[in-house]
């Protein structure tokens, strides 16, 4: 381990800027869902069920504007990206508001797929601003930032509710608009050889191709230069074109950022199912606070290790000790208990982006990143219903269960099938000699 290796990145002034602005930006983000749910349920009086359909309608707009706007910052740059977004938030979120119920899931839904794409800028701009050795330490800073956001980030959007839910929704969008525009300003780079980016051009094709070889040769076809769109007249062709960079390794990291999603959110509503059926729910912010701790000690060492890890073996030991925390009965030891899983949640997150960043060609990495995010919100809608449904019919030790097997099986699919295909691409290699 080299925690120096924090300093010599936080000692550039343009990371430090793209870390505080990622943790400014996420905060109205982080702070919506709670919003939105108060505004539901109190402010239009209706029920938890309504809520739930209004935070479900962002995350279905997040999960499909993901992909969407990584393939537009891969094909037009940052700020032609952001203008979008900019105005999006404010109009959105200063309408939603004032709006009836069905409308409001729309605008949530529009509002969802027109946010700023945070996650992807930050992760594509932090893969070009550091070296390829330097991505694990400046992802895991990321990740602990984002931690910092969601310890921050609800309890803001509670404080503002509980004044005027109206006034609080207009004020995320503000907020969401001017993080947009200081990024506009900052504008720092998503590609190698812009102004910022740690390598030029050249540079960078020599690295790719040694970083191909040396992680993933059976995937090594993954950097062919992109087809010209113009040969391909149909749909489907040009459908089949734009995922060209996915293969098995890239869909088995998507596998595990699918599984994080449902960990976590899992793990949000399971914690609470423990401590309700205990009569300690007052007591829940003990548990949340110590999780995140462990959270950001675990991504604070692994950011200073000198190796990857393979984001799917992450996931599975995160998953197998998770389960534990249902069979706990008082909140200190649910507290105690959280801590292992806990110190596995940035490093896995960090090393998805990683091995995302390492995998995917750099004229595609907006898009993979997008589809990242995508994964992460796909599991995280997912994680939550599948704990509460285990709860409401087992009990609350079932709720962290079933979030921990079903991740657990994702893990250890994902990694036969990339075994299977290693394989296979070793024994096609031995007859072609």
């Amino acid at each position: 381990m080299d925690f120096g290796q924090y300093r010599a990145l936080l000692s550039v002034p343009a990371i430090r800027r793209l870390l505080i602005v990622a943790m400014l930006a996420r905060v109205p983000h982080a702070a919506a869902g709670m919003v939105l749910t108060l505004h539901v349920v109190n402010t239009l009086g209706l029920g938890y069920v309504a809520a739930g359909g209004v935070t479900a309608a962002v995350t279905i707009g997040i999960a499909f504007g993901g992909p969407w706007r990584g393939r537009l910052l891969d094909k037009n740059g940052l700020r032609r990206t952001l203008v979008a977004s900019i105005i999006a938030e404010v109009v959105v979120w200063s309408i939603a508001p004032f709006l009836p119920y069905w409308l409001l899931i729309v605008a949530a839904m529009i509002g969802g797929a027109l946010a700023v794409p945070i996650f992807t800028l930050v992760r594509q701009a932090m893969g070009v601003m550091v070296s390829a050795q330097q991505r694990r330490t400046g992802y895991a800073l990321d990740s602990i930032g984002t931690e910092l956001t969601f310890m921050v980030g609800p309890a803001a959007g509670v404080a503002l509710a509980t004044v005027n839910t109206y006034a609080a929704l207009i004020a995320i969008g503000i907020a969401g608009s001017l993080a947009g525009l200081f990024l506009f300003w900052f504008n720092p780079p998503t590609r190698s050889g812009q102004p910022g980016a740690y390598l030029d051009a050249a540079e960078y094709a020599a690295e790719t191709t040694e970083s191909f070889e040396e992680l993933a040769p059976a995937e090594a076809a993954a950097g062919v230069p992109l087809p010209d769109s113009g040969r391909f007249r149909r749909m489907a062709d040009r459908m089949l074109d734009s995922l060209s960079w996915m293969n098995i390794a890239i869909l088995s990291v998507l596998a595990a950022a699918v599984g994080t999603g449902i960990t976590l959110s899992g793990t949000d509503v399971g914690i609470v199912g423990v401590l309700r059926e205990h009569g300690q729910q007052n007591q829940i912010g003990i548990v949340f606070l110590v999780w995140a701790g462990a959270s950001l000690v675990g991504g604070l060492v692994y950011g200073s290790l000198h190796r990857k890890v393979n984001p799917l073996w992450l996931l599975a030991a995160m998953a197998v000790l998770t389960v534990p925390m249902g069979f706990a009965s008082e909140t200190w030891a649910v507290a105690l208990l959280s801590i292992p899983p806990g110190l596995l949640t940035a490093p896995t997150l960090s090393s998805t982006s990683e091995w995302i960043a390492d995998l995917v060609p750099e004229q595609r990495r907006g898009e993979a990143m997008g589809w990242f995010g995508s994964s992460i919100t796909l599991g995280n809608a997912m994680g939550a219903p599948l704990a509460g449904a285990a709860i409401d019919m087992v009990g609350p030790w079932a709720g962290f269960g079933t979030v921990g097997v079903i991740s657990a099986v994702l893990a250890v699919s994902g990694l036969i099938a990339r075994g299977v295909r290693l394989r296979s691409a070793g024994a096609a290699a031995e007859r072609a000699d």
